[in-house]
């Protein structure tokens, strides 16, 4: 049972849905690497054992009973002690929640860290640096092995830059009321913010889009209200390799040439394997800098207008460029991740914002390790609604990479 932390959750609900795995094992088992582990780690700020076992057993018993939930048995992390509201299609799908992910406390204005139950959270490859927030603990307890998947939100990149710092895969869905993805149906914290998971395996992300769709055949409920959502299997997927473009600053941001350097010789790699083909624009993106916007936007009493201005500017500039292409590539982050004592004046936001301003689903893949020994990632944009693009080119980049 120990191997079960190595499994992806599709194999976990595979074994679980076959019998050859008893949920309430593999929940044990997860339950014991969070007992061993975080007291470092800090990456849950409640743990539900009773409560996971629990649930578990009627999963055991679902399945016993001849049902097929598609994600059997897998524990999740959800983020936040409120976490479990937005959850319900992963519980109908068969998830079963082990405890709520650290996010940031009190104290300070900047939301890259998190605070669970021993302390603040540490980033799984060195200590001494941050994960990444607001999803710092479902990063964390990812990239740790704790958990196969954690739910996140993101209002600025709050799914991707924890996702980029622990070498984790982060989806940020299409925001709410742009595109009619489905998202719609999803419980969010508002316009900027969009749901999403932070996963390792690309196969896993896949299986979160399914089951927020309310494709969970099998499940006993969840899916009458998303009836009319169109699973990814039934979308149409552009053949490989898709067309891109890459931009290592969007025309405003001022990342880390090691960073730049990190991330395009990963696009440079899948271009050479034929997950991606680049195109040669006449000239490079150049958005507008969306941190008044967001910010004003995020403020009581802040005027809209200039905001709505530089959103609409934006929206344009981004219609032109998904006009030609299908992809859209930048460094997830402009730099590596910080101390505990905070970023200073920098703004790890810089590359993700601007879409969490557009509404356009994003998605974090690792793209290597930086010289202090830490994970960058390589930011994917797609089109409203282009969640299954995303997934199709993380998993062909997953399959190459191994």
């Amino acid at each position: 049972m120990t191997a079960t932390a190595a499994l992806s959750a599709a194999d976990l609900a595979s074994a679980v849905r076959s019998r050859s795995l008893r949920a309430v094992d593999v929940t044990a088992c997860a339950l014991e690497r969070i007992r061993r582990a975080d007291h470092e780690l800090c990456a849950f700020a409640e743990v539900w054992e009773e409560e996971a076992l629990r649930r578990a057993r009627e999963i055991d018993l679902r399945v016993e009973a001849g049902e097929r939930p598609p994600l059997a048995g897998v524990p999740i992390g959800v983020k936040g002690r409120h976490g479990l509201r937005g959850a319900a299609p992963l519980l109908a799908a068969g998830c079963v929640p082990v405890g709520a992910t650290s996010v940031p406390g009190p104290g300070t204005p900047w939301q890259t860290w998190g605070l669970g139950a021993h302390g603040r959270t540490v980033n799984p490859w060195r200590a001494d640096r941050t994960p990444g927030g607001s999803s710092a603990g479902s990063a964390a307890a990812v990239a740790a092995g704790l958990v196969p998947m954690a739910t996140g939100s993101d209002g600025a990149g709050s799914i991707r830059i924890p996702a980029a710092w622990c070498g984790v895969i982060g989806l940020k869905a299409t925001n709410p009321g742009h595109g009619g993805s489905g998202v719609d149906r999803v419980r969010t914290g508002g316009g900027l913010t969009a749901p999403g998971i932070l996963v390792r395996h690309a196969c896993d992300a896949a299986a979160y889009w399914h089951a927020v769709c309310g494709d969970v055949g099998g499940s006993d409920g969840g899916g009458d209200e998303r009836r009319d959502l169109v699973p990814p299997s039934d979308l149409p997927v552009v053949p490989l390799p898709v067309p891109a473009l890459w931009s290592p600053d969007l025309g405003y941001a001022d990342p880390d040439p090691g960073i730049v350097r990190i991330a395009r010789a990963a696009v440079g790699r899948l271009a050479d394997a034929g997950v991606v083909r680049l195109g040669r624009p006449l000239a490079p993106p150049r958005l507008h800098d969306p941190a008044p916007a967001w910010l004003a936007l995020r403020t009581p009493g802040a005027d809209p207008r200039d905001a709505d201005r530089i959103r609409a500017a934006n929206d344009r500039l981004l219609d032109e460029i998904f006009a030609g292409t299908d992809l859209l590539l930048t460094p997830t982050t402009p730099h590596p991740p910080h101390g505990h004592e905070g970023p200073g004046e920098r703004y790890s936001t810089a590359l993700t914002w601007a879409f969490n301003l557009s509404g356009h689903p994003a998605l974090s893949l690792p793209a290597g390790l930086g010289p202090d020994g830490c994970p960058v990632g390589l930011q994917f944009v797609a089109r409203h609604g282009g969640e299954a693009l995303l997934l199709e080119v993380a998993r062909a980049a997953q399959a190459y990479a191994s």
